[in-house]
């Protein structure tokens, strides 16, 4: 791209409050530099000329492109090969949200290409307040994600978000934080440590140029991509009205898996998060249980490990003998026989098979299950 075309690119997503289809369908006809020209002097659609009436004559490019420049941070366009096409072509499908629609351009810094990062992802959200169990379960699920190589996505908040992130860069996995500012100074302030480890090692991305303060239609029009860059999302605690449940519901608007972890019935932090598994999202306690949702055809989580009693392995007829043995004194063979409702001459094989498991012990013709001494 010409410094023309970026100054104009640059211009363009400072001009109108994202997203604006009105003002990316005039970038497509006629390309950035004319476009930039026709909103500068006024010549755009009349129907949609206040979307950029206010700002039009307030042209910070060049000192945003070197803000950016300075971060060693780069504009992310439609034309560029980051650019992640096939997550954004899920707002085709929405017809019914105001902001469903891709952004117009992206200012991105970190080593981290975003087209990549998003082909094989999941977002973790939640609430801010999070509990201990809360960031515990963020964190697992983060680290087992990273494990099977998926990127995670989220917004860099405290909480549930900020554990996500730090379990992924501890694990030295992809993150890649969507924030709802500028990338100059993302909010909140007292993650600045770890925004910077973001953009060193992964990746720190808005549609909102350096210098924009987070707001909190800005918060909700960033969860769309929080979404869109993801294959799953995953609440792991949120209240009944959170940010985090917003996220979900563009997830399920742009078809991606709405995923849930339960909570405790008496925490208020876990209320969102049922009410989502009441209205069908899946359930999801480990990061295998995500990885199926989201990941290749045929990649399906293992079985859960289940605790293994002594008993199990025995047969139908082993049990019933070993039902009918006392655990004090001894039975005969017969009496053995009668008690579990089994022909006498069918008891011994039963028996010795306890015998041999370490189940049962016989001591002057009398059988009794074994106890072990201490």
């Amino acid at each position: 791209m010409t410094e023309e075309e970026r100054r104009a690119w640059a211009y363009l997503s400072r001009v109108a409050e994202p997203p604006c289809p009105q003002l990316a369908a005039l970038v497509a006809r006629c390309g950035p530099v004319e476009a930039a020209e026709q909103v500068k002097t006024g010549k755009t659609d009349e129907k949609w000329a206040h979307r950029v009436e206010a700002r039009r004559e307030m042209d910070c490019a060049q000192a945003d492109l070197d803000i950016l420049d300075g971060m060693g941070g780069r504009l992310i366009t439609p034309d560029d090969e980051e650019w992640p096409l096939l997550s954004f072509m899920a707002f085709k499908g929405i017809d019914n949200r105001s902001n469903g629609h891709p952004p117009l351009v992206l200012w991105a810094v970190g080593p981290v290409r975003l087209a990549d990062a998003a082909a094989r992802a999941a977002a973790i959200v939640g609430t801010r307040a999070a509990t201990a169990y809360g960031e515990h379960v963020s964190a697992d699920l983060a680290a087992g994600l990273v494990s099977r190589d998926f990127t995670v996505v989220s917004g860099g908040a405290y909480g549930i978000d900020g554990a996500a992130h730090r379990s992924a860069l501890a694990c030295e996995g992809i993150t890649v934080a969507v924030v709802a500012g500028g990338i100059d100074n993302p909010y909140p302030s007292g993650h600045s440590a770890l925004f910077r480890r973001i953009r060193e090692d992964c990746l720190l991305v808005s549609e909102y140029p350096p210098g924009t303060a987070p707001g909190r239609l800005r918060f909700l029009t960033r969860n769309r991509l929080v979404a869109a860059l993801s294959g799953a999302t995953v609440v792991v605690e949120a209240g009944l009205r959170s940010g985090a449940a917003n996220t979900a519901s563009w997830a399920g608007g742009l078809g991606r898996a709405v995923c849930a972890v339960p909570g405790p019935v008496t925490s208020a932090a876990s209320a969102g998060c049922h009410a989502l598994l009441r209205g069908g999202a899946k359930l999801v306690t480990r990061a295998a249980d995500v990885v199926e949702l989201a990941g290749r055809i045929g990649e399906l989580a293992d079985d859960e490990p289940h605790p293994a009693g002594p008993l199990d392995a025995l047969g139908p007829d082993e049990k019933r003998v070993y039902d009918a043995l006392p655990s004090r004194g001894g039975h005969t063979v017969d009496e053995i026989a009668v008690a579990a409702g089994v022909p006498a001459h069918a008891v011994l094989g039963p028996l010795a098979v306890l015998e041999i498991a370490g189940l049962a012990s016989a001591e002057a013709g009398c059988w009794r299950r074994y106890r072990r001494r201490k």
